[in-house]
């Protein structure tokens, strides 16, 4: 089957003319007289009854005109929909995004995204797992780096750092360590998602300083180690956007501020800039702003509050 056929016979017979017909597709005469004998021939009916006056449909070209017609028009509707999304943010929007992150900061992300875009909908999936998005049909991921080198585009969103943090009830019964080296002397719990994680490589005013934790409480969830960190468990290594709303209310507080693990970055990835739709550049914008500073930042973060209040 061949769809120029009959989009040329349905134009024919709207027009009621070769010649008009062939100036609003803006193909030569001949080719539209040609691709309509083609398609009688294929069918091994008569379509239509030429003249030199008239064109007429015969009872079989009727028929088959009034089917046409309808895919004709199903063909340009679809057109004016992919036109559409592709001129304005619509559509269904689906992301991927580890869990720690996407419980604690995505909801009112998205929240205020779709307020700003009401003709999308987002659909977000959190997952530890890397998701294929192209597999999967996932528009864009949020991951934390170092990324493993694929065809995805990366765009960094921010700076996540791993930070020694404890209850200020905890530190207020056993003291605050001044060096890594009196962690040893301290109830630890450790947050080891991979085998990497089993030491904490600290950076300071002294260089590295390895820490080999002898943690009472172990587990590969953030939530888990950070629940059980704000009960008085001991002091443990986390990103610092999991307790950054605790450290600006004063339950939480870092310790040993000058010593943190290596800097990790986050990034957003989806599969090409080539022909990106608009929805996807739409949150990929709005990602960035929000995430300039990100929303962590403590400094930010009190600086907000204080203006909140105040206002």
């Amino acid at each position: 089957m061949d769809l120029n056929e009959i989009v040329v016979f349905a134009r024919v017979v709207e027009t009621r003319s070769f010649t008009a017909a062939a100036q609003q597709l803006g193909l030569p005469k001949s080719t539209v007289s040609r691709k309509v004998a083609q398609l009688e021939e294929r069918l091994g009916v008569r379509l239509l009854q030429r003249t030199t006056r008239k064109l007429n449909l015969t009872e079989v070209g009727t028929a088959y005109y009034e089917r046409c017609a309808r895919i004709v028009s199903d063909i340009a509707s679809a057109e004016q929909v992919v036109t559409e999304m592709q001129t304005a943010p619509r559509g269904l929007l689906r992301v991927t995004a580890p869990v720690d992150f996407g419980a604690t900061y995505l909801g009112p992300l998205v929240a205020e995204f779709v307020a700003q875009y009401p003709d999308i909908a987002v659909d977000v999936d959190v997952s530890d797992r890397i998701v294929d998005l192209i597999e999967d049909a996932v528009d864009l991921g949020i991951r934390f780096g170092p990324l493993s080198e694929s065809s995805l585009v990366a765009r960094k969103l921010g700076v996540v750092r791993m930070r020694l943090c404890a209850a200020r009830t905890y530190l207020a019964r056993r003291g605050t360590p001044t060096h890594p080296s009196e962690l040893a002397d301290h109830d630890l719990v450790a947050f080891v998602p991979t085998a990497r994680m089993q030491t904490w490589p600290l950076r300071g005013p002294d260089g590295t300083v390895e820490v080999s934790p002898r943690a009472k409480i172990v587990s590969n969830s953030v939530k888990v180690v950070h629940d059980a960190v704000m009960s008085g468990a001991g002091i443990a290594v986390l990103p610092e956007f999991v307790f950054a709303e605790e450290e600006v209310e004063g339950t939480m507080v870092p310790v040993l501020p000058d010593w943190a693990m290596q800097e990790g970055d986050l990034f957003a990835v989806y599969p090409s800039t080539r022909n990106l739709s608009p929805k996807v550049r739409a949150f990929l914008e709005f990602l960035v702003a929000k995430m300039n500073p990100v929303p962590w930042d403590c400094a930010a973060r009190a600086a907000r509050m204080k203006k909140a209040s105040a206002e």
